[in-house]
């Protein structure tokens, strides 16, 4: 695959997963609901959980020269995003969407962290994307340019997401 390639499906996702996420809140929500959907946001608060930890590693590998296992493991904390991707979408899809209560004190924080993650979650993904891309061919100097910027928006976006769902749990009503 070449640069233009990949730019043409970097662009085509950044714009169609911020779409799709956008569209299920619009779409009707099917009158039954799998039993595994209930178990979505817990997953997807580990799937968040372990891509921190997973980068965490990973940019201690780098800076240690261990290339190989740096590689390995941003492969796996791109799949598990992939993966909670799938699944966030799937809860969106028949979840019914739980709201943080307006009396309640924390409301504010919590709004605040919910919405920088939303928006760093977009930003972030042509980045993830293109650092991907350039690591996994070799564009060492370029990988490190915009990498140095996705790391630290990334591990929030997947810390943030712990964090908010530890916030919005006890409202989910299943």
């Amino acid at each position: 695959m070449n640069d233009k390639i990949a730019a043409r499906i970097i662009i085509g996702v950044t714009i169609a997963v911020p779409a799709l996420v956008t569209l299920l809140y619009f779409i009707p929500k099917p009158s039954t609901v799998p039993d595994i959907v209930k178990h979505c946001p817990l997953l997807n608060a580990f799937l968040n959980g372990t891509c921190t930890v997973l980068l965490t590693i990973s940019y201690i590998a780098i800076r240690n020269k261990r290339i190989i296992l740096h590689k390995r493991l941003n492969i796996t904390a791109f799949t598990l995003s992939a993966i909670f991707l799938l699944s966030y979408v799937t809860y969106h899809f028949f979840g019914k969407e739980t709201l943080f209560p307006k009396d309640n004190p924390w409301r504010p924080v919590y709004l605040f962290i919910l919405s920088s993650h939303i928006i760093l979650a977009a930003i972030v993904l042509p980045m993830v994307l293109l650092s991907f891309y350039r690591g996994l061919t070799n564009q060492v100097a370029r990988h490190r340019k915009i990498a140095r910027w996705t790391l630290p928006i990334w591990i929030y976006v997947t810390t943030t997401g712990v964090v908010v769902y530890l916030m919005i749990s006890p409202y989910y009503n299943f």
